[in-house]
């Protein structure tokens, strides 16, 4: 017997059918555009494709603009150092305000709680101000030591360490492991799923971060990436859209990349409870 479909239904596919054309176009749109000539673009041209398309954009950024690949570079070791600094950060609090017993752990944990209510831009000045003090504007750790911590992640990887199975750790124990070994061998890798959902979200926020880079580096060769795309799209007043389209692809290139290899780990760490 055949089950029926619900006008319900067909309604629903239609309106999420028309949200995802409306959301994946642009995205196409700015792909295909990377590949077309100035003229076709500003000519109001929204065809996917065109007999005119070729890799000369492509190949004016890596070839004649020669900053676009070292900003591309920038933006990379900004994003991973700080992702992996803040990988191991955030787990061994998660860890410590989960498992271990000190005075003040309740008080610290709700403090965090706390902070995380302060808005980011509230901090903006005050870190410039000490970034300034000790010398450390117009370098990659102004933008890697104060975002060396996230509380948020902090919190993420506490509610998955509080889940997780003390009888694990017991029996690691009882084998000779000391608290180091039972951390780094049982629960990070046990703990897979979470720590990569935690480093997408990480990744992202390092490469997409602008306001930042814009306040603490000045260096034109130390520009990461969404600065360099800025002050590139701002040259001969941002009439250059195809190579700015094919720049912009070029941008978010790696984080699809990130995403999909992760992709596996990101369904079952998002869900915050520990279960495998």
């Amino acid at each position: 017997m055949k089950k029926k479909i619900r006008p319900g239904s067909i309604f629903l596919y239609i309106v999420l059918i028309l949200a995802a054309v409306a959301t994946i176009y642009p995205f196409l749109w700015m792909v295909s555009a990377s590949f077309k000539p100035l003229k076709e673009i500003v000519g109001g041209n929204m065809n996917l494709f065109s007999e005119n398309m070729s890799f000369d954009n492509y190949k004016y950024i890596f070839g004649r603009s020669s900053l676009f690949p070292k900003w591309f570079l920038n933006s990379f070791l900004v994003a991973l150092i700080g992702t992996v600094i803040n990988v191991f950060i955030n787990t061994m609090a998660g860890y410590s305000l989960s498992r271990l017993s000190f005075p003040g752990r309740n008080q610290i944990y709700h403090g965090l709680l706390l902070m995380m209510m302060v808005p980011s831009q509230v901090l903006l000045i005050p870190n410039y101000l000490i970034l300034q003090r000790l010398g450390l504007l117009d370098t990659y750790s102004a933008l890697i030591l104060p975002a060396a911590a996230n509380i948020g992640n902090i919190f993420l990887m506490r509610q998955f360490f509080m889940n997780f199975p003390k009888e694990v750790e017991e029996a690691a124990s009882i084998d000779g492991l000391g608290r180091y070994a039972r951390f780094f061998r049982i629960c990070m890798p046990l703990a897979r799923p979470t720590i990569a959902t935690q480093a997408i979200f990480l990744f992202m926020g390092f490469w997409n971060e602008f306001t930042k880079p814009m306040l603490y580096i000045k260096s034109q060769t130390k520009y990461t990436l969404t600065l360099g795309l800025q002050s590139f799209q701002s040259r001969d007043a941002g009439t250059l859209w195809h190579q700015v389209m094919a720049a912009a692809c070029i941008s978010v290139f790696p984080i699809i990349i990130i995403y999909l290899i992760f992709n596996k780990y990101f369904l079952v760490g998002v869900r915050m409870d520990g279960e495998k």
